[in-house]
């Protein structure tokens, strides 16, 4: 059973940064796309963004871009969300993805979820 577990996240005021990361259980998670979603309270789990294992691709929600970059490390299995400019909106549960069988940007499409790492925005 692949495990994704994330940290990272915590309670900042806007216009702050925080980074979240995540790491895979298995080593072949290196070469596979990983992603993140989010779901704030009441909503439905959105996109956030996502990147390919093999030359690194991104891929990123209108709301992430130009505020957040996804990366990742492979020799240690982990992939990094750098959030930065931090809004009340941004507030949600995180959670890490991997297992992509269909459309990047739908949920069903991703087979594995970490548990969520809460974000909380203040004004």
């Amino acid at each position: 059973q692949v495990q994704l577990v994330e940290s990272g996240g915590g309670l900042v005021q806007a216009g702050d940064s925080l980074r979240l990361s995540c790491t895979a259980s298995e080593r072949t998670f290196s070469s596979a796309t990983m992603g993140w979603f989010r779901q704030a309270p009441g909503k439905e789990r959105e996109f956030v963004a996502s990147i390919r294992g093999s030359g690194g691709g991104t891929l990123y929600a209108d709301s992430a871009k130009g505020r957040f970059t996804i990366s990742r490390d492979n020799a240690r299995n982990t992939v990094h969300l750098q959030m930065g400019s931090l809004k009340p909106e941004d507030t949600a549960i995180y959670y890490c993805v991997g297992g992509l069988v269909g459309i990047v940007t739908s949920p069903r499409s991703w087979n594995y979820w970490g548990q969520g790492t809460q974000v909380a925005v203040s004004l």
